[in-house]
This record gives structure tokens, sequence and C-alpha cells, in this order.
């Protein structure tokens, strides 16, 4: 079943974030959009590459409302290790949630059971707690920050102008198709 505008479940996990051990709920995404990013596992190859770049991108889903959550199944106190060890994660200023329990996991369909570990995915939710965006990459696949950028943008935009609809690749300011019955075997 296709989690896309479906509310996120109940949970409660710790994050470390900014030097600090803070609780995170699904009541703390409420009027804010948030991104879920889940991978793998902490001292790794492929994920500090992608928590870089989202890192390096931070301050322009800020300016958007966006709070983004990188989720993984190790410890807070693994999160701060990491943290406090890798140039490339101390960097991170978003909350680095724990999920030992799997409960956020499983809830976003992500998990890997055998493995005890989750998939690469991305989950864009809106201010009401409903998944909009749900992208899962094989493991050896790296994300891209600015593509996700640009959906989240595209999520906004539809949220804001719901009688429109943004094509492909479509780009902050470029046109949006309104549709109907005049556009369909036009474009």
């Amino acid at each position: 079943m296709s989690l896309l505008n479906t509310e996120v479940l109940p949970f409660k996990a710790t994050a470390y974030h900014n030097g600090e051990f803070i609780d995170v709920t699904e009541e703390s995404l409420k009027g804010q959009w948030s991104i879920f990013f889940f991978y793998p596992a902490d001292f790794t190859f492929v994920c500090p590459t992608e928590l870089g770049d989202l890192a390096d991108n931070y301050e322009e889903f800020k300016k958007l409302g966006v709070e983004i959550y990188s989720v993984s199944t190790d410890t807070h106190f693994t999160h701060k290790a990491w943290h406090d060890s890798s140039e490339t994660i101390g960097k991170l200023q978003y909350p680095m949630l724990a999920d030992p329990t799997h409960v956020v996991s499983r809830n976003f369909d992500v998990l890997i059971e055998e493995d005890g570990v989750a998939d690469r995915g991305t989950f864009v939710v809106d201010p009401d707690g409903k998944i909009q965006i749900v992208e899962l990459n094989a493991g050896n696949i790296g994300r891209n920050a600015e593509e996700l950028l640009r959906k989240v943008k595209a999520a906004q935009y539809v949220r804001a102008n719901p009688n429109e609809v943004c094509p492909a690749k479509w780009e902050e300011g470029e046109e949006t198709l309104a549709p109907s019955l005049d556009l369909v075997g036009k474009i």
C-alpha cells in the first residue's frame, strides 16, 4: 500500500541535535514541512556523502520552512559519536533521529527486517503531517539534495495552488499546467 497522502503514524524517538539529545514525535512535524531521510547506518560509505550533501543545502531547505530528520536504526549515542568524529557529519545542523526500536522505520515501511537497517528512503511531509513525496533508492545509490529541494518546491507550489500541476523538470518560477479537458492530447 502506498504511503502517499497518509498521515505519519505515531512515534517517539530521540535525536542528536546541536549538541543535545531531543525528543521528536509525529506531533513535532505539525505546522511545518519535514523531510525524513532514512539511511542504513552510521560510520558507512554512501551515507555520509548524502548527509553532507543535505548539510550543504540545509539553509535552502530552512528558507522554505523545511526541517530535515536524518534517520537510521543506530542509537542517539552512536549519532553523537559519528558527529564528533567525522568532519562531514560534524557539519550537520539538522536532527539525527535514532530508531533502534525500528518503530519509525516500520512506520515508513523502509525497514530491512533481516538486516535491522533502513533502506534509503526519502519522505516529504506537509504541515498537516501527510506524506507528499516518497522515494526509495537501492543501498548502493546515493541521493541528490538539490533534486530533493526542487521536489519540495514543487510540492509547496501545488499545495498553495491546488488547481495547477508541475510538469517534468519544473523549476521555481517556470510555467505550470492547469489540468483541463482542453489539454488532453495537446501536450
